[in-house]
């Protein structure tokens, strides 16, 4: 039994060993087609892994990326600038050209007022450079910032197909009124007007221009556009500023007074609108003056610029003893610190009450304002009977140091200086904030008038130069640097090429008609220079300058009586280059009246113009 069990169990074996044989045999056979095959899945897995992997991370970046920007543009909506200017910054490290990323970190930096938005719209400009908003843009933040010579630039950029628009036309206009060329801007708002009738804020920037023109349809057009204007809201107060402006100045006193009570009931009626009421006010009726200035005293005190703005006013309108008797009323914490300690610096200085204005700039913390503390402590040094040079001089170099070489310090430092007549102190400083674009016309206008007053004609020459380049579509700046070019004997050439390109541009102001005709005696043309002196009114030509070319031209032609008249009138206020041309105008005349008249004429004499009875 056990011997056939042992038997049984060794076939067993064997059978499981043949069967173990066979089926590795088979296994060693399938290997290498299960190894491929097993390969094959696992490359396809893999590819298809990484494809998945690769298009979701994509997919997973990109909506990320849109999730954010939605954040960062619902976030400008809502006024969180510095959240939206951070999400978008996270934004632009991932993606550093994309446009609407740059457009959200623009307006976010333009709504505070930060100059950083000039450098967003300069590379948006240059990732569109055919896209003409994109340069208008630049061009606007660009002004914003007072950078002109970028703004010239940007403008030049945009494409010549698109500066037909009246967007364009708005955007030059404002570039010329930062340039201080007006006539330039009220040209480029027409236009915008022209293209674009009906649009409310074009019409609302050209009649707000315009009301001040001395042209009496355009000014009456102004005033009729402002009027509808003042019915809608977002046009309100400006129009009513605007109105009750021209109303003061027009001498209509019940206009006035109606504009006056819309803008004080006015939503947006700011302090500064309270003071233009003053302004009218005091010139319709002492008693609603006085009213309405112990009205706004209270209020004025409640923030130190109102009431800085306040004796300021006051300071200027001749109300300087009520400053300083205002002040002995004040607590002291409202006055030691600037802006309210500047105006009272300058109510002692009007009152010219020496001895109080040094003591109060002896001390105090002034902070910014330091310069004005120093530069008042000069004048008082200088006008009090303790005149000392080297003090003066020590004190005015420590109120310029102090400026810290800011353009805009320096600004109100030489405005000071030009008001105390300080004018060593005040040239250094106009020349210095000419070099600042923004402020180069302001500065350029105030060297031209103390170079006019002391007839530094060769200095003048310059400074016009510099405003002709400034501003080269300004008619009467490119008149006066051509006739005094041509009284110098400076650049005769381009002299008489500047006289025709300004009558050119303004044929009907009498500076530029003028300036032309003397071109035009210069080179010869005689006649055409006496065409257009007696095309010119006579009161126009009464004027003491154009009164002495007018002479000369008349005097050249034989019309003795006529040339007479205006040499009367050319005789008062002239200039130094002027006295030369007159004298040539004299001379003339004499050579003409010693001559032997002839018995006859067979030409008839040509007209003459008839000056005004008396100078204006």
């Amino acid at each position: 039994m056990k011997i056939a069990e042992r038997t049984e169990d060794t076939g067993i074996r064997r059978l499981r060993q043949a069967l173990f044989t066979v089926e590795s045999f088979f296994q060693r056979q399938l290997w290498p087609a299960r190894v491929a095959l097993v390969a094959a899945a696992l490359g396809v897995a893999i590819l298809l892994g990484t494809l998945f992997f690769s298009y979701g991370s994509k997919l997973y970046a990109n909506w990320h990326q849109t999730r954010l920007l939605q954040q960062a543009a619902s976030m400008l909506q809502q006024g969180r600038f510095i959240e939206a200017t951070r999400t978008a910054r996270e934004l632009l490290e991932q993606h550093s050209n994309s446009l609407p990323t740059l457009y959200i970190l623009a307006e976010a930096a333009e709504k505070q007022n930060v100059e950083e938005a000039i450098s967003w719209r300069e590379k948006i400009a240059r990732l569109r450079p055919k896209d003409p908003d994109s340069q208008l843009n630049l061009v606007s933040a660009a002004l914003r910032f007072g950078k002109l010579d970028l703004a010239r630039k940007a403008l030049d950029q945009v494409p010549a197909n698109d500066r037909d628009r009246a967007a364009f036309h708005v955007v030059a206009g404002w570039l010329a009124s930062a340039e201080g060329n007006f006539a330039e801007q009220e040209e480029q708002f027409a236009v915008a007007v022209e293209k674009e009738p009906k649009n409310d804020i074009y019409q609302f920037n050209l009649a707000a221009l315009q009301i001040y023109s001395i042209d009496a349809q355009k000014k009456a057009n102004a005033r009729e556009n402002l009027e509808r204007l003042s019915k809608l809201v977002p046009y309100r107060t400006g129009a009513l500023r605007a109105l009750l402006n021209d109303a003061v100045g027009r001498n209509d006193l019940a206009a006035a007074d109606n504009f006056a009570q819309q803008l004080q009931m006015s939503q947006e009626v700011t302090f500064s609108d309270y003071l233009l009421c003053l302004n009218f006010y005091r010139k319709l009726d002492e008693k609603k003056f006085r009213l309405l200035l112990e009205r706004v005293k209270p209020f004025a005190t409640k923030n130190p610029s109102d009431l800085a703005s306040l004796m300021e006013w006051m300071n200027n309108n001749g109300f300087t003893a009520e400053v300083v008797k205002w002040i002995e009323k004040l607590p002291a914490e409202k006055l030691t610190s600037p802006p309210t300690a500047v105006a009272v610096a300058d109510a002692y200085a009007n009152a010219k009450n020496w001895t109080r204005l040094k003591r109060w700039t002896r001390k105090g913390i002034w902070g910014e304002s330091d310069y004005l503390r120093l530069a008042y402590q000069a004048i008082a040094t200088r006008r009090s009977r303790e005149n000392s040079p080297d003090e003066f001089d020590k004190l005015w170099r420590g109120a310029e140091q102090s400026t810290n070489d800011q353009p805009e310090r320096e600004l109100v430092l030489a405005r000071l200086a030009s008001k105390w007549n300080l004018e060593k102190e005040s040239e250094h400083l106009w020349l210095r904030v000419a070099e600042d674009p923004p402020l180069r016309r302001e500065a350029l206008g105030a060297l031209r008038r103390l170079y006019r007053e002391d007839n530094a004609t060769g200095k003048l020459y310059d400074v016009l130069q510099r405003l002709h380049e400034t501003s080269p579509n300004e008619a009467p700046v490119t008149a006066d640097l051509a006739r005094l070019g041509l009284n110098l004997e400076r650049n005769i050439e381009r002299s008489h090429d500047l006289a025709k390109e300004a009558y050119d541009r303004a044929p009907n102001e009498v500076n530029c008609a003028v300036t032309y005709a003397f071109s035009l005696y210069g080179l010869g043309r005689r006649a055409e220079a006496l065409a257009i002196i007696q095309g010119l009114p006579g009161d126009q030509l009464h004027d003491p300058h154009a009164a002495v070319y007018a002479a000369l031209l008349l005097a050249d032609a034989s019309q003795i009586s006529a040339a007479k008249d205006y040499v009367a009138v050319a005789d008062d206020g002239i200039y130094p280059e002027e006295k030369n041309v007159l004298d040539d105008a004299r001379t003339k005349i004499a050579i003409v009246s010693a001559a032997p008249s002839p018995a006859a004429s067979p030409v008839p004499a040509e007209s003459s113009p008839t000056p005004a009875a008396s100078p204006r």
